[in-house]
């Protein structure tokens, strides 16, 4: 972990981030998910599309969400702010895939950033966003394809980094 003396340097926020699952209960003010969504605007995109979309999840969506839920979305209640990520789906593939993962990476700033101002996050893939009810219940329309519901508060204790593959494993020099 970095001197807390000094800010975090970009290597020092990839090493400590960490999925976060217990929050403590104070929500993320507007203004700082504005921050966060200003930083994502600047992810990498082909012909700049700005593919991603972010709904931050407010009393009314979260209770249709719970609604739509088959155990009354108990794990939707784990953080104070939640956001539904997604991306405006392609008719070309090629371009559809390069929105795909530009829109990936916006919602990786999102939690590298909320991360950097002391937030704890969680990226999710709830079944319930793979169901008309659920995607209505956060206004996601047919044109968009979720990619998953970002979890943000405020940490409620340390999460312990797990083990990573070393780099030899996944990474080749070629000729």
């Amino acid at each position: 972990m970095p001197d807390s003396a000094r800010p975090l340097t970009f290597d020092d926020a990839v090493h400590s981030r960490r999925t976060h699952k217990v929050f403590g209960r104070a929500a993320v003010p507007r203004e700082t998910l504005d921050e966060l969504f200003e930083l994502a605007r600047w992810a990498p995109n082909h012909h700049l599309t700005q593919p991603w979309r972010f709904r931050v999840v407010g009393p009314r969506a979260l209770a249709a969400l719970k609604a739509a839920t088959d155990d009354g979305g108990v794990k939707l209640e784990r953080a104070p702010t939640l956001i539904v990520a997604s991306v405006v789906r392609q008719t070309d593939p090629v371009a559809d895939q390069e929105d795909l993962c530009a829109a990936a990476c916006a919602c990786y700033i999102v939690l590298a950033a909320a991360h950097v101002r002391g937030l704890a996050g969680y990226w999710r893939t709830p079944a319930v966003l793979r169901t008309e009810a659920g995607l209505e219940a956060v206004g996601v329309p047919a044109g968009e394809r979720v990619l998953g519901l970002l979890h943000l508060g405020p940490p409620a204790r340390d999460a312990r980094p797990p083990e990573r593959l070393p780099v030899s494993t996944f990474a080749e020099y070629l000729e």
